[in-house]
């Protein structure tokens, strides 16, 4: 399952690696990834492929939610079908 994932926040270290690390041990694949700082704010998006039999959606939420309290910044993570449909025309 191909997943939008879209982090925002206030730059500091470990962002990119947190998420990463939630990602891997989700089994999960990091397909794209690109990333920018603006001023003192952190925006990434990433283009992740998911294995729900190893993590399911919901259980991938969870965790990045978890991770995004301790990080103190925003993350989004959307089915790629849901994020399409969201921008289509």
């Amino acid at each position: 399952m191909k997943c939008v994932i879209s982090v925002l926040g206030k730059d500091r270290t470990r962002i990119v690696a947190t998420v990463a690390t939630v990602l891997a041990d989700c089994g999960a694949n990091i397909d794209d990834i690109s990333q920018t700082i603006l001023d003192d704010i952190f925006s990434m998006t990433m283009l992740v492929t998911l294995e729900p039999q190893t993590a399911d959606f919901n259980t991938v939420q969870e965790k990045l939610d978890e991770a995004a309290s301790a990080l103190g910044v925003q993350i989004i993570i959307q089915r790629e079908d849901v994020f399409q449909s969201m921008y289509t025309i």
